[in-house]
């Protein structure tokens, strides 16, 4: 298992190989993270539609799921898009607004990916644990998407 420390730097180097594409880039974070973090049981990556208010799923590691695209203002992804803020929630059954992906949720947490200070995406994590997500959580989950944000904008 890696540390927070080694997943930000393996995610550094990522961003800063001009060889490295960023699908792959998004498909190695998301793997990193659902295989080295025991509470992140489902990691994916959505970005917003170019022409309509939807996001759409991009890359992910976990149990498939069908919700591949989600309108703005649905579930918590969808809030995401439209606050540009974090959400985290501790129990996804106290959400009125909540689109269960599995059964096995029980916590998730989104991040908003911002590049030259616009929402484009988010990442998003889900827990099979109640309250599995912490502030380190969210910081650590901020400094990667500025990794992200970074390998977007070269």
């Amino acid at each position: 298992m890696k540390s927070y420390k080694d997943i930000i730097r393996i995610i550094k180097q990522l961003a800063d190989d001009k060889n490295i594409s960023l699908e792959v880039m998004l498909v190695t974070i998301c793997e990193l993270l659902q295989k080295n973090i025991d509470h992140y049981d489902w990691v994916g990556f959505y970005f917003h539609d170019t022409l309509r208010p939807v996001l759409h799923l991009k890359t992910f590691a976990g149990d498939p799921t069908d919700h591949v695209e989600i309108p703005f203002g649905k579930g918590i992804c969808g809030q995401v898009a439209v606050s540009n803020q974090s959400f985290l929630v501790e129990d996804v059954t106290q959400q009125d607004n909540y689109i269960a992906c599995s059964l096995r949720v029980k916590s998730e947490l989104v991040v908003p990916l911002f590049v030259n200070n616009k929402n484009i995406g988010q990442i998003d994590i889900d827990s099979h644990k109640i309250r599995a997500f912490s502030k380190k959580d969210v910081e650590f989950l901020e400094e990667i998407n500025s990794y992200v944000s970074l390998k977007i904008r070269t």
